[in-house]
């Protein structure tokens, strides 16, 4: 969810690289430029093979992440009064952050409830498409951004939705930063009109690179607010007159891409496409393992859980490869002490540290999502302007948010023994009393610096 552990492989081969070859600015004509741009082809290449994307239909846009992917569509998407922007409440806050461009444009934003644990059901998501369909696709055009799988609740939302919404009228924004590390995804299959990843997600290496895997006939439609460096032709100064750049995905290219790491991108998708069939079996082997046994863990003087599942487990057990899960590899919980006591999180994540264990706390960017499995919708609805994170746990009288476990690519057995170790000893009392007292001091000396 947060970043995959990257290869020692991926590494030698991107250095090897590096240490051999002289790339240069790709806006140029200079040998090292021409150099930049065939591996930036290449990778372009990568991508849309690896997603079995046409290169008829799809081109790539390289952008700093996939939060800059979405927030390219949502700048450039030609929202008018009667036009409509549905996403789900359990979306993350890069997703959210569409209904700005939509208000800005006169649209009216719409959301699709979650479940208590997590995702949309499709009968009440196509109601809502139903109800918001868009009139006229060229007077007020309409999009519907679906989460591909929630990065908190653990839920993967039915990809028959994309198919749905396009009959109706929608443009279909597909958000699969979460989904495409440990998924075997089709664009031949699920017909999107684009889809934003993240690299470092999916094979660790390199961070700053994300794409916008876009179909050329919905980029015609978009309208740039702005031109930028690399994104233009010709610039009339002083004057009104800008030609854009001849290639389409340059024109949503700001400035210099990342042309140092892009062939990182294609070594990657390499590594990822030998390994990605037999992933979700694996993760599927060591999540049933993880989920089952902490929830069997119990307190030593009361016998009471240690933790509570929140996040949403497995329907079916993978049993042999090219299988695909229906869910993801995130576990969502919440720590108790021995008299059912809720355990604050910065609490679990200074001791996770102290142990060498690398956990995330808090609402994880998605606030739709963590309030629907915390219980607390109600409570979201009573927010108010500038209302801060430190309001809204006071109101509450606790910390917000949950103990993420992610695991990916890199996860082995070992790494999920060694948490049920970490959460067995939360659950002995003389442990937990002594990671207690060094929160404390922790805690207490920071705030006295």
């Amino acid at each position: 969810m947060g970043g995959a552990l990257y290869p020692e492989s991926l590494i030698r081969v991107h250095t090897h690289f590096l240490n051999t070859s002289v790339l240069g600015n790709t806006h140029s004509v200079s040998n090292s430029s021409k150099l930049s741009l065939q591996f930036a082809d290449e990778a372009r290449a990568a991508v849309l093979s690896f997603f079995k994307a046409s290169d008829t239909d799809y081109t790539v846009i390289f952008t700093a992440n996939a939060t800059a992917a979405l927030k390219l569509v949502g700048e450039s998407y030609p929202f008018a009064d009667e036009s409509s922007l549905v996403l789900g409440v359990d979306s993350h806050n890069s997703v959210h952050g569409l209904r700005e461009f939509a208000t800005h444009k006169g649209a009216r934003t719409t959301y699709i409830t979650s479940t208590p644990v997590g995702g949309l059901e499709v009968a009440t998501a196509r109601n809502v498409l139903l109800r918001n369909r868009p009139q006229s696709r060229e007077l007020a055009p309409s999009l519907f951004v679906l989460t591909g799988q929630s990065n908190i609740t653990n839920s993967k939302n039915d990809l028959s939705l994309i198919a749905y919404a396009a009959s109706l009228g929608y443009h279909v924004l597909l958000d699969s930063a979460a989904l495409a590390p440990t998924s075997q995804l089709s664009l031949a299959n699920a017909d999107v009109d684009a889809m934003a990843v993240s690299f470092y997600k999916m094979f660790g290496f390199p961070t700053g690179v994300g794409a916008l895997i876009v179909k050329k006939s919905f980029l015609t439609q978009l309208r740039r607010p702005w031109f930028a460096g690399g994104s233009v032709d010709v610039v009339q100064v002083p004057g009104t007159i800008v030609t854009r750049a001849h290639e389409l995905h340059e024109q949503f290219e700001d400035g210099t891409i990342n042309y140092l790491n892009l062939p990182a991108v294609t070594d990657g998708l390499r590594f990822l496409t030998a390994y990605l069939p037999f992933l979700p079996l694996r993760l599927s082997c060591l999540m049933h393992f993880l989920t089952t046994t902490l929830s069997e863990l119990r307190h030593d003087t009361t016998k009471r859980p240690v933790v509570q599942i929140l996040s949403r487990l497995a329907g079916r057990r993978l049993k042999s490869v090219g299988e695909q899960a229906d869910t993801g590899s995130t576990v969502s919980l919440l720590f108790y002490g021995p008299t059912g006591e809720l355990l604050p999180n910065s609490f679990i994540e200074h001791a996770a540290a102290k142990h060498r264990i690398s956990l995330r706390t808090g609402c994880v960017c998605n606030p739709g999502g963590a309030a629907a499995i915390l219980g607390i919708e109600e409570d979201m609805r009573q927010l108010y302007p500038g209302v801060t994170l430190k309001d809204f746990e006071r109101h509450m009288g606790r910390e917000l948010g949950v103990v993420r476990i992610s695991l990916g690519l890199a996860s082995n057995f070992q790494d999920v023994w060694r948490v049920l170790e970490f959460v067995s000893l939360i659950g002995k009392e003389a442990v937990r009393q002594s990671l207690w007292a060094q929160w404390k001091e922790s805690s207490t000396t920071t705030r006295t610096v």
